[in-house]
């Protein structure tokens, strides 16, 4: 994680939840301070969640905020990202590190707006991040390079984890950790009406659910171990875990996961490829 810097001026075009979550993890993290944040936003809602919860200055322009800020966010919808190139072209320099969470934009239409020689990284997020706990992905292109890359990872990793993927790999990420959110929530309404079929109240079934996934998922991440070898510690000879487990099986649940990851992997393709694609779900927070 670099030391807190006066070199570390970051901006946000654009200022709504996942910008604030962002620009929050920064902060709250020493990686900058709220001194040197600074984002613009049409709409005065976001201008005062932005303000309220970072300690960030909003600003007048988007061009404010690169003269402001040495890496900027661009954190707007794919759809407003046209107009926004053309209003900011003539602010951004090659000291600039511009990083693009808009679904679908790829850098190719980023650096034939701005220049070749812009400083260009593009991000897959997911809504966990609005808690700390986010899934991202990232591709660097243009100029940029492996430490903008690197940068670009420590800020993501303030509100979670971030993995280095070549950018024709993104679409398999919104597929997985941008949609996959929706599949984990149906998951644990799932097992809350599990709970609740053999006798649970409702708000417990949901509880124990959701802090089971929670559990499962942390032993996952801080073991190292293999998915399939947490699995089989838990799963004895004849016992409960095994039973369930056939059913599961028998029900199809993992060709079945495995089926929409390749769905919405697919349907990430098509969208990218119309010019007038419609925002992915995974990312209706920006």
């Amino acid at each position: 994680m670099p030391r807190k810097s006066e070199t570390q001026r970051i901006g946000f075009v654009g200022a709504g939840r996942m910008a604030t979550a962002l620009a929050k993890g920064l902060t709250s993290s020493g990686f900058t301070s709220p001194e040197q944040v600074v984002a613009s936003d049409p709409l005065p809602a976001a201008h005062e969640q932005f303000s309220q919860q970072t300690g960030g200055r909003i600003v007048e322009t988007n061009s404010d905020v690169f003269h402001d800020a040495n890496i900027v966010f661009l954190a707007v919808k794919p759809q407003q990202m046209e107009a926004v190139l053309a209003d900011v072209q003539d602010a951004v320099t090659s000291e600039h590190l511009l990083v693009s969470i808009a679904a679908g934009v790829p850098i190719s239409t980023l650096t034939a707006a701005l220049g070749k020689a812009s400083r260009v990284v593009r991000v897959m997020p997911n809504t966990p991040a609005l808690v700390g706990v986010g899934a991202a992905a990232y591709a660097i292109g243009g100029a940029a390079t492996e430490h903008d890359g690197r940068l670009v990872e420590a800020m993501l990793s303030t509100v979670g984890i971030a993995v280095s993927v070549p950018e024709q790999l993104l679409d398999a990420v919104t597929g997985l950790s941008g949609s996959g959110p929706a599949y984990v929530f149906q998951v644990i309404e799932a097992l809350s009406d599990g709970g609740v079929l053999v006798g649970l109240p409702r708000e417990a079934a949901t509880r124990l659910a959701a802090q089971t996934v929670l559990g499962a998922a942390r032993m996952v991440l801080e073991t190292g171990e293999h998915p399939g070898v947490l699995k089989d510690a838990v799963t004895s000879a004849g016992g409960t875990t095994i039973a369930g487990l056939h059913a599961l099986e028998r029900g199809g649940l993992r060709s079945t996961l495995m089926d929409a990851v390749q769905a919405a992997t697919a349907r990430s393709r098509q969208l990218g490829e119309s010019s007038e694609a419609p925002r992915p779900e995974a990312f209706r927070p920006l």
